[in-house]
């Protein structure tokens, strides 16, 4: 059974930076893509970013590119987001997501539409 673990979530002021960092215990973590994924009150989740086991190939939401990185360090199990110039509208629980990596099509479905096994979600809050 796959565990995944969020961390790095909390309060920041807008423009501010935080980095969320998704720590999987899972022998084919290296074989599996990891999503972020957020959800506000009220509002559908939303794929925010990928990244690929094999190639390094990521995904981001238009509303956050060039804000957004994602980093995986595969030694550690680790996918970390950074987050720069944050935004209020940025403020959602943050959860990471894994899946099997089977090819680039079903990769970008997956990460618009969600993934196999869940960590329990990190709070973001931008304040004005």
């Amino acid at each position: 059974e796959v565990q995944l673990e969020e961390s790095g979530g909390g309060l920041v002021q807008a423009g501010g930076s935080l980095r969320l960092a998704c720590k999987v215990s899972k022998y084919t973590f290296p074989n599996d893509a990891i999503g972020w994924f957020r959800q506000a009150p009220g509002k559908e989740r939303e794929g925010v970013s990928c990244i690929s086991p094999t190639d390094g190939s990521t995904y981001y939401a238009d509303s956050v590119k060039g804000r957004f990185t994602i980093s995986r360090d595969n030694a550690q199990n680790t996918v970390y987001l950074q987050m720069n110039s944050l935004k209020p509208e940025d403020s959602a629980v943050y959860y990471c997501a894994s899946q099997h990596y089977l090819f680039y099509s079903d990769f970008i479905h997956r990460c618009r539409t969600g993934m196999d096994s869940w960590g329990q979600g990190t709070l973001v809050t931008v304040s004005l």
